[in-house]
């Protein structure tokens, strides 16, 4: 039995997919599926993975051959994925030795259909702890899940395991052809699927990536940003759930004299915020 299918997006991570993979393929629980989906790669990716394919069977190498995005590839391997469970990593992050074994046991042992865990923000050499937990702990109510996986401040499907039959049956599937398809379906996935359960002493390693190509400012990934807000938005009003107002996502903007920053305005969805020189608080505006 396949307990964990673990589905990778691939685009272009030459430089990163070694590591992803090697942390992955030296996991405590040796009953998975890691599904690589390479979105059409024109370096040397699509290389790397037929070659760690050929040393572990474990790994199933899929190319779209055309680049379709991020959501397009994830639903490719959910659509495949045979596991109990079914789990998120990007190929240019990496993960605990013990991390699989650990969500899936806390899962199992709790009869839960999340598991979630902290993580660590790489940046460089740098290593920043941005969420953890301290005990196993299970959540049931959509508002208490939310609190403890730092939703919506932290809109990110992977860092947790999901219960795949349940996620099917909720017709749960990421927007193809969009930026920012975490923002409008983590929440989702929360609502839809059972108890989440808290998972210690383990974490997902969170690159920061310059070269990523979300990191690259257009139109297009302006346009799908605010069409993500917006579709959490609307979600939580149909679904009656409260989101908590400090945590909402805010846009900055920046009034400059001769290129000296004078005001930095914070705009959410129920206020503006602004800081005179960027850091001394101002006035603050309910919307």
């Amino acid at each position: 039995m396949i307990k964990v299918s673990v589905i990778i997006p691939v685009y272009n991570v030459e430089k990163y997919l070694g590591q992803c993979l090697d942390s992955i393929c030296s996991q405590t629980l040796k009953d998975i599926e890691i599904i690589c989906v390479d979105d059409g790669s024109t370096d040397n990716s699509l290389e790397i993975l037929n070659r760690y394919s050929q040393n572990d069977s474990r790994i199933v190498v899929v190319s779209q051959g055309k680049n379709k995005g991020l959501s397009v590839t994830r639903n490719t391997g959910l659509a495949i994925a045979k596991g109990e469970f079914i789990c998120f990593i990007d190929s240019d992050d990496y993960i605990d030795e013990k991390y699989l074994e650990k969500l899936y046991n806390c899962a199992v042992k709790y009869d839960c259909e999340i598991a979630c865990c902290g993580f660590i923000r790489v940046s460089g050499n740098r290593k920043y702890k941005m969420m953890q937990f301290d005990k196993e702990e299970v959540f049931k109510t959509i508002e208490d899940k939310m609190n403890a996986a730092k939703v919506p401040e932290h809109n990110y499907v992977w860092g947790k395991i999901f219960n795949r039959r349940k996620f099917l049956d909720g017709n749960l599937v990421f927007a193809p052809y969009r930026y920012y398809e975490d923002i409008e379906i983590t929440l989702r996935i929360l609502n839809t699927l059972g108890n989440m359960v808290t998972v210690p002493d383990i974490y997902y390693y969170y690159r920061k990536n310059p070269d990523s190509i979300i990191h690259v400012p257009t139109t297009k990934k302006k346009q799908d940003f605010d069409w993500a807000v917006s579709e959490l938005y609307n979600y939580a009003a149909q679904n009656n759930i409260t989101l908590p107002e400090d945590k909402l996502f805010e846009r900055k903007y920046f009034i400059k004299l001769w290129g000296f920053t004078l005001l930095k305005i914070y705009k959410k969805e129920f206020f503006i915020r602004v800081k005179l020189f960027g850091f001394i608080p101002l006035l603050t505006i309910s919307r």
